[in-house]
């Protein structure tokens, strides 16, 4: 499925962050994942992330226009046209010049907001029993439950065992 790139690439940084190990360098995820302009991660702007971290969290388990709201209405965003590097005219939802901790805050939440109002079932926690990773479903039918292939594959094979032995 297509999403809009806040729908699409912003919440898949959001579900990236989610996943993140408390020890894993945030500025290090943020380069992984293309997040630019990045600029310098301070102490303070990485133990903001990480408080954000635990709001989007909440958001994969209970995806509601209230939480989403409530994580929009805590961002700085100013939404205005950019056209930068060439690209055709796009929204961006916080200044370049804002510090890096606000500009991850408004990006994941817009994506958040943008995918839940395309279709809310696209957020999504993985159907493992023992596994809490979360997935931003970019299937064609959006019916996705598992986190990644080997997830849906422990499943599926611990059932058939299951099925084989009855």
């Amino acid at each position: 499925m297509h999403f809009n790139p806040y729908g699409g690439a912003a919440a898949e940084l959001a579900a990236r962050l989610v996943n993140a190990g408390r020890n894993q360098d945030l500025r290090e995820l943020l380069a992984d994942s293309g997040y630019k302009p990045l600029g310098t991660v301070t102490a303070a702007q990485t133990a903001e992330l990480r408080r954000w971290i635990a709001e989007l969290d909440a958001v994969f388990d209970d995806p509601t226009v209230h939480r989403l709201n409530a994580l929009l209405a805590e961002t700085t965003s100013q939404p205005y046209i950019s056209t930068h590097d060439s690209q055709p005219p796009h929204l961006h939802f916080a200044q370049e010049s804002a510090p890096v901790d606000e500009r991850v805050k408004a990006y994941t939440a817009v994506g958040l907001a943008a995918l839940f109002c395309a279709d809310p079932n696209r957020i999504g926690r993985c159907a493992r029993d023992g596994c809490a990773e979360v997935f931003v479903d970019t299937s064609r039918n959006g019916r996705r439950r598992f986190c990644s292939t080997r997830c849906s594959n422990r499943v599926h094979v611990a059932e058939h065992r299951s099925r084989r032995s009855a």
